[in-house]
């Protein structure tokens, strides 16, 4: 396995849980894997070529579909890999990450639609805000929030650090993150300020979701600190992770270690049991 891959593989084991992606080679059958796709009941077998990602990765056949998955729905979600692989596939590149991410969103939405009441394997769909740049965040006049901070991190001359804090409306969301900047030194000369949020309420007895997120130019990031906050089902909360680059250059395990320090603000600060 390179190390590009074993990378790749850790980032979507720390994002969506253990055992997401295992190696299940044997000598007749090298290189390959399962792959879990999330709220999907499905598990598909994959081949990963020794010379990914200059050469393509191959989804192969369904390992496995839970038992409320409606009649077909396996092979549905094979074909769809397949053809997300064949978009978002570039010699060189790592993709997995991404294929996972764009399957699982095409998913959903097929979920909500064509596959609703066939069967309960759809989740329940969160509705996000428009992004918003930290060039374009007003600051508000308010006492800073209680920040709960992460152990640092120092991977290769990168340093990490996550912050998690209470906020129950998006305009809290930004100003707690425009006031991170303008008042702690430390995380305004940063490389990357990555953020995301969740925020529940109710209006007229009616339930409303706000999520958004901000890779402040660490691409991808997050997106996939996002996900982390939904896999882990909190609520109301806010998590910035800083990121100073060290110049060498960590590919796919940044997102690991930022998805690490998260999760450990988060617990920390009770917003999840560790």
């Amino acid at each position: 396995m390179s190390d590009e891959l074993g990378n790749e593989i850790e980032a979507i084991n720390s994002i969506y849980g253990a055992n997401t992606i295992l190696n299940v080679s044997q000598l007749a059958a090298p290189n390959h894997y399962t792959l879990v796709i999330p709220h999907a009941e499905v598990t598909l077998r994959l081949l990963i070529p020794d010379q990914y990602p200059e050469k393509c990765l191959q989804f192969t056949a369904v390992d496995g579909v839970g038992s409320t998955a409606p009649k077909g729905f396996g092979i549905h979600v094979l074909n769809a890999a397949k053809e997300v692989v064949q978009r978002v596939y570039t010699p060189g590149q790592v993709c997995l990450f991404d294929v996972l991410q764009e399957l699982e969103q095409t998913l959903e939405h097929e979920l909500s639609t064509h596959w609703e009441g066939k069967a309960d394997v759809s989740s329940q769909f969160e509705h996000a805000e428009a992004p918003a740049s930290h060039a374009n965040r007003a600051s508000d006049t308010v006492l800073p929030p209680p920040w709960t901070l992460s152990t640092t991190v120092t991977e290769k001359k990168s340093t990490f650090l996550a912050r998690s804090c209470p906020v129950n409306t998006t305009a809290e969301a930004l100003s707690a993150i425009t006031q991170l900047l303008a008042t702690d030194k430390r995380a305004s000369k940063a490389t990357h300020n990555i953020s995301a949020y969740r925020i529940r309420t109710s209006v007229d007895r009616n339930e409303i979701v706000y999520q958004d997120c901000d890779d402040d130019g660490e691409t991808a990031a997050g997106a996939r600190l996002l996900r982390l906050l939904q896999k882990m089902d909190v609520w109301n909360v806010l998590v910035v992770v800083s990121r100073w680059y060290g110049g060498v250059k960590l590919g796919p395990a940044r997102f690991g270690i930022i998805n690490a320090v998260a999760r450990e603000a988060l617990v920390a600060g009770g917003f999840a049991k560790g």
